[in-house]
């Protein structure tokens, strides 16, 4: 099996650490791989989060990670932005993830675009209407995230992607969305690990509509890890099978021995 699998992509939050800290055998598990030559992703759907900022967290933890082994949801919409050669934007985005939009023109008043992540408490009625208003006078939108609803932090909250479909729903538009499950973010990351075939490459995560269906849809091998987000419940009606399932990260150094 270790002569199969030539790439490894891990989602960060439920599947390395979780409400800060490391999962037991997670950075001994990465070690492995690279002391194997196997080349190392970190896919987070994370758009507060820059790069950099999420490398410098994980080698705060003990990690060996390099900012270009990290792909976060803030860093795959701008390098879709870039594509667009956009006239303006607002990027409604707080915090490291706005680093990623440094090289935009930025105009709340009149963008081309609205590029929308975790806004924080300026997820507010004025600048909601606000940007309704802008999306029915022609402004296009982009939605970091699907996601809807986040409980990393223990309580459920509204994310995202709720606020991106109430816009739509609001505005009558289509939004694009950038990360997973979404094709183009697994693109991006498979795009930084040169030219492994895309079944040799290993995705794993703990949530099956996100980590799972996206890296299914995309050619990859997929793992399940019963930390995190998961529930047992998720197992009864997936919306995607993984290959294979590990009650925890560490033992996935089990294909590798």
């Amino acid at each position: 099996m270790k002569d199969e699998i030539e790439g490894v992509i891990f989602d960060l939050d439920g599947v390395l650490e979780f409400q800060g800290k490391a999962y037991p055998g997670a950075i001994e598990l990465l070690n492995l791989l690279r002391s194997r030559g196997i080349p190392i992703r970190v896919l987070s759907n994370s758009t507060l989060k820059s790069r950099r900022s999420c490398a410098e967290k994980l080698k705060s933890k003990g990690f060996n990670i390099q900012e270009h082994e990290v792909v976060t949801a803030s860093f795959a919409t701008a390098r879709y932005l870039e594509t667009l050669n956009p006239r303006s934007c607002w990027v409604m985005l707080k915090r490291e993830g706005l680093e990623e939009f440094s090289g935009f023109r930025h105009d709340p008043d009149d963008p081309e675009y609205i590029v929308l992540g975790d806004f924080r408490e300026d997820f507010n009625f004025q600048n909601l209407n606000k940007a309704l208003r802008l999306l029915c006078k022609g402004a296009k939108l982009i939605v970091m995230i699907t996601e809807t609803v986040d409980s990393s932090l223990g309580e459920m909250e509204l994310t995202v992607g709720a606020y991106g479909k109430m816009l739509e729903d609001a505005a009558g538009i289509k939004a694009t969305y950038i990360g997973k499950p979404n094709r183009y973010i697994f693109d991006i990351t498979l795009d930084t690990m040169g030219n492994i075939e895309r079944s040799r490459i290993l995705m794993v995560g703990d949530r099956l509509a996100t980590d799972i269906l996206g890296a299914k849809n995309a050619g990859l091998k997929t793992a399940l890890v019963k930390t995190g987000e998961f529930r047992e419940s998720d197992l009864e009606s997936p919306v995607a099978l993984p290959d294979y399932i590990f009650d925890s990260v560490g033992e996935v150094a089990k294909l590798f021995r």
